[in-house]
């Protein structure tokens, strides 16, 4: 393959071949490696910060758990996860997630709130959200759910079933939050029969209140003891108590936030759903597509981020009529023509 002009080129000529075949393959390498590298470029990092609840709770942490896990599984980011033990843990939670460039903090609980307002300002190029609260800064996601809607209609089928004409609420810390779900519970209960009797108490005033199942319980019996036939119950992990006291007394319970039904079958109603599951999945995925928004976002029975759930493991509770009358309840909330009675705007 080589042409020679004297038979001293030919050192020249088998050099030159020899080179350009080096250059090719170098190339060919270089290529291939500029595609590797492509694929392999850094993942979105996410940090997801629990409530004191823990991912376990069978709740409101476990919620957003799954739905951080399944933006994970579906490849759009690398989740770590980390639960606080007590309020004064959120803030360095938060800011070691900060320190170490993660793309995108998730903090879960209204009891984050002043971590998030702190380590964000502090932080402006990474994104937050604060869950159940409003950080008003131009880098975090505020996401609240209208749950006094849901619980309007937990508090209808409440009131639908109950032959007693006595219904209970077990909250579990003393706050608006949970005040705001017992206001449209009770609204919902007296909907339907405006002389039902609500008797309401609370696990506790402090943080401890999310996870001592045993005062559930206990204030869960008492209400049974008293004529009450089924209780809705807001209390985070303490609701297990709840469901523990229904099932020693044969009454119901309603759960909240995820779908309990399968805890004690038979014998919960229904639950209140606040899908924190898609909106905690939605943040990752607009991370990822590169539509992340900071500022307020709301999720009511309009949006689907609350309802009630209905599935094999209830749906023996609840007739076609009760379930016709709840449905017409939700058309009437979203077409405006009921108003239900908002705690944060007019407290009780």
């Amino acid at each position: 393959p080589y042409t020679l002009t004297t038979i001293d080129d030919l050192p020249r000529k088998i050099f030159k071949h020899n080179m350009l075949k080096s250059i090719g393959t170098l190339g060919l390498l270089a290529a291939v490696g500029c595609l590797l590298g492509a694929g392999s470029a850094r993942a979105i990092q996410v940090g997801l910060v629990l409530d004191k609840g823990g991912r376990d709770d069978k709740s409101f942490n476990e919620n957003a758990f799954k739905g951080a896990t399944r933006a994970e599984k579906e490849g759009l980011i690398q989740l770590k996860t980390v639960e606080a033990t007590d309020d004064a843990a959120f803030d360095n939670l938060i800011r070691s997630f900060a320190r170490k460039n993660y793309d995108l903090i998730i903090s879960i609980g209204f009891a984050q709130a002043e971590a998030v307002q702190k380590v964000a300002a502090q932080y402006p190029n990474q994104k937050f959200v604060i869950v159940d609260s409003e950080v008003k800064l131009p880098n975090v996601r505020s996401i609240m759910f209208e749950e006094h809607e849901g619980s309007f209609l937990v508090g209808a089928i409440a009131a639908l079933k109950s032959k007693s004409g006595k219904i209970g609420f077990v909250g579990g810390m003393d706050i608006p939050l949970i005040r705001r779900f017992q206001m449209g519970y009770e609204a919902g209960a007296r909907k339907i029969n405006p002389k039902i009797q609500i008797v309401s108490n609370y696990v506790g005033v402090t943080g401890d209140a999310w996870n001592n199942p045993p005062k559930g319980k206990e204030l869960a019996r008492a209400q049974y003891d008293r004529g009450v036939d089924a209780i809705f119950a807001p209390a985070g992990a303490s609701s297990m108590g709840v469901f523990d006291a229904a099932e020693e007394k044969k009454s119901f319970a309603i759960g909240t936030d995820s779908n309990q039904n399968w805890i004690k079958p038979g014998l919960i109603l229904t639950s209140m759903l606040k899908r924190l599951d898609l909106a905690v999945y939605q943040a990752c995925k607009d991370f990822k597509d590169g539509k992340f928004s900071s500022g307020m976002v709301r999720q009511g029975l309009r949006e689907d981020g609350v309802g009630f759930s209905l599935d094999h493991f209830n749906e023996k509770l609840l007739s076609k009529e009760i379930l016709g009358k709840v449905q017409d309840l939700k058309t009437q909330i979203i077409a405006g023509k009921i108003q239900v009675p908002d705690y944060y705007k007019t407290g009780i």
